[in-house]
């Protein structure tokens, strides 16, 4: 078992407005797997509800915290990690929720193999409004080429599914070699941003373990999907044309046609015409000897 001085610092903020009706139940989230080397930063919007009272029951736990007037919620987002010293980083919005082993995981993940400079996970969840389990999505797999390709944006017939920010970890080493910032300049889709930026600096790793969720409820932003869809498709036409990048024709006429569904055929497109990836597997269950590895693996 990893001891304290062997797992890296994780730095989480999380941005909040007026959210008292979820906020405690993500705060416990994070204190209650009791990571050992935890930065956890709260930075609350300047609420008139209950939020300052939930926060400050849990001052002592916390690394920084500050509620006062700011530009929303990515700008909050960027003022939290100015106070992070930790080697990984993310963020989960007020009402969303880790689960109990999500720290533990990532942290030893980035211990044993540093060549992992950002991870998420192939089984992103929902919670539903009270905060039971919705269930899981399935990922087939995460590539450079298949972002570029539009395949994590429901843009045309082939959709892989989203890269759940509330999922999703990096190094501090990632970040900025990108930029060290989220984009203000977006209302909705600064995360795909982001992942676009990351991927002109590092693949992504997948790991079957889940790792977070985002709650269903009337308020978040998710609901503006139209919106959403409009600045993520412009960020990603930015970055194919910074790429020069042209999707694979026969790929896509392969997708398109869902020629991939029919079973005694999809083994030999994807062998063949499938993207290549690279996941976290558990090596075995000596967790003496080190637990993990890289395995590439190819899908579609």
């Amino acid at each position: 078992m990893m001891n304290r001085q062997q797992l890296p610092t994780i730095s989480i903020v999380t941005p909040s407005f007026n959210q008292g009706n979820f906020l405690e139940a993500t705060i416990e989230s994070i204190l209650s797997q009791k990571y050992p080397n935890l930065e956890y930063i709260i930075i609350d919007g300047g609420s008139t509800d209950d939020s300052v009272e939930i926060i400050k029951k849990y001052e002592k736990y916390l690394h920084f915290w500050c509620s006062e007037p700011d530009k929303g919620q990515y700008d909050a987002i960027n003022k939290g990690f100015t106070h992070a010293n930790g080697e990984i980083m993310a963020w989960l919005n007020s009402d969303d929720m880790y689960f109990p082993w999500t720290l533990k995981t990532v942290g030893s993940i980035m211990s044993e193999l540093p060549e992992v400079e950002w991870l998420t996970t192939f089984l992103p969840g929902t919670w539903d409004y009270q905060g039971f389990s919705r269930g899981f999505q399935r990922i087939s797999g995460y590539s450079k080429s298949a972002f570029l390709d539009g395949c994590y944006l429901p843009i045309h017939n082939y959709f892989l599914g989203w890269i759940q920010q509330e999922s999703t970890f990096w190094r501090r080493s990632l970040w900025e070699k990108a930029g060290g910032y989220i984009s203000t300049d977006l209302d909705l889709a600064s995360d795909f941003e982001l992942w676009s930026r990351f991927f002109s600096q590092a693949e992504l790793y997948g790991t079957i373990s889940p790792l977070g969720g985002f709650r269903k409820q009337a308020n978040q932003k998710t609901s503006q999907m139209t919106k959403y869809m409009s600045e993520a498709k412009k960020s990603l036409i930015e970055y194919q044309e910074l790429f020069h990048w042209r999707p694979n024709k026969f790929l896509t006429f392969l997708q398109e046609k869902k020629l991939y569904r029919i079973p005694k055929l999809n083994k030999i497109i994807k062998d063949n015409y499938g993207y290549v990836g690279k996941k976290v597997i558990r090596k075995d269950e000596n967790l003496s000897s080190g637990y993990w590895q890289v395995q590439e693996y190819k899908f579609m």
